[in-house]
């Protein structure tokens, strides 16, 4: 027993099943890790998931795949990404900055953030980063005082657009509006070396008609401002797959988006950028969780709002769920709601989250499709933050990778 534990990177089951950060590059199975009966829950983490999705963009989009790196900073993702063909990383802070910067020393990295400090401006631009977005006048003469008038500067001007067809809106917070634009690229484009435009369209965009109307808006900027353009950057949104929110292919949006770059009125060496976070993330992970306790349809999980699940909490996000258990379950399903472990109220994902009618205390869930804003958004409060990570040979629990035949099934029950 205690050679299975080694070979599976994972401690002895005395107290703590696991050490944290073990198994990087194991062959453990989700049936593996849940027979060594872990007290805390355990992250799951997938690179050959990652690798496929890295290599999907880099191959398929019709330009520069950046990696956005709030979705998930995990060095070990990061590594995986670059290695499958992700050079570029958009980076929202001076912390990411300097976490990428020195994970991967000879990446590319754009600070696509619209409202920096000038200290940090002043800080990435020393560190390599040339390329910086904004929405402001006040923001353009920020960068160039921060980078004492650098004339090596990619400038982003940031638009304004529609979030209606995503599940997130991230319409309100940033991005010029229409009629601020011609004097903003105008300002931007005798400042920059080379001047972009970008937009986001929120997240988990469900139709490619998002980037569609989203290009006519730059479409329209550019022909106002009159200026040249060299960098359209159509930012982030690509969906991924959970309960009840199942995009189209992620072919039908580069196609969608490749045409519209054709007609716009760019120059003719112009590049076609896009910030895929979630796209890129949300396979690479999942939570093993552990009942603690049953009320009516109620579970009461080890994980929750405070730590992966604040999505399912907050916004009522859905995950993909199955038991994980020795026996098999011939019980129906039915939806339950969890209950975290802290204290608080909010402390609640109501789900619904479909599993066998006679799960119970001492049986484990995994919650699937977390790689993305789930482990980025983890707390210690209550005490609660502590989490061993176990690499995984398992399919994800829902892809939009592959063909149909590779996706994994349905299922919601794993026999140990």
């Amino acid at each position: 027993m205690h050679n299975h534990h080694r070979a599976l990177g994972l401690a002895a089951p005395t107290g703590n099943a696991f050490v944290a950060d073990t198994a990087r590059h194991g062959n453990a199975s989700v049936a593996d890790v849940a027979r060594q009966r872990p007290v805390q829950p355990v992250t799951l983490f997938r690179p050959h998931a990652a690798r496929r999705a890295a290599r999907f963009f880099a191959e398929k989009f019709p330009g520069r795949s950046l990696y956005a790196v709030k979705a998930n900073p995990s060095p070990d993702l990061l590594e995986v990404l670059w290695e499958s063909g992700i050079t570029h990383y958009d980076v929202a802070s001076i912390a990411e900055v300097r976490l990428v910067a020195e994970t991967l020393p000879d990446a590319v990295l754009c600070f696509m953030h619209p409202v920096k400090a000038e200290e940090a401006i002043a800080e990435a631009y020393a560190l390599g980063v040339r390329t910086f977005s904004l929405d402001t006048l006040d923001e353009l003469e920020k960068i160039v005082r921060a980078t004492g008038g650098a004339c090596d500067l990619n400038l982003c001007v940031r638009i304004r657009v529609s979030s209606d067809h995503s599940k997130l809106s991230l319409a309100s917070k940033f991005g010029a509006e229409p009629e601020e634009m011609k004097a903003l690229l105008f300002a931007a484009r005798q400042a920059a070396d080379a001047l972009g435009i970008c937009f986001h369209v929120g997240s988990q965009a469900m139709t490619p008609a998002a980037y569609a109307e989203a290009m006519e808006r730059v479409r329209a900027a550019i022909v106002e401002a009159a200026v040249t353009v060299d960098i359209v950057d159509v930012g982030g949104g690509f969906p991924s797959v959970y309960p009840g929110m199942e995009p189209p292919a992620l072919e039908a949006y580069f196609e969608v988006i490749a045409r519209a770059f054709e007609s716009l009125p760019v120059s003719y060496s112009a590049e076609l950028w896009c910030e895929p976070g979630r796209a890129l993330a949300a396979e690479y992970a999942s939570v093993l969780v552990r009942v603690e306790k049953r009320r009516g349809d109620q579970l009461y999980i080890n994980d929750g709002a405070y730590g992966a699940l604040f999505d399912a909490a907050h916004i009522g996000w859905r995950f993909p769920v199955r038991l994980v258990r020795e026996e098999e379950s011939d019980a129906r399903d039915v939806p339950f709601s969890f209950y975290g472990p802290t204290c608080d109220d909010l402390d609640h994902m109501a789900g619904p989250f479909h599993l066998p009618a006679d799960v119970g205390p001492g049986d484990y869930i995994e919650i699937g499709m977390l790689g993305a804003y789930g482990c980025a958004m983890r707390t210690g409060f209550n005490g609660f933050g502590h989490v061993a990570k176990v690499a995984v040979a398992d399919a994800p629990m829902a892809t939009l990778y592959g063909e149909a035949e590779e996706r994994p099934a349905a299922s919601n029950v794993v026999t140990l």
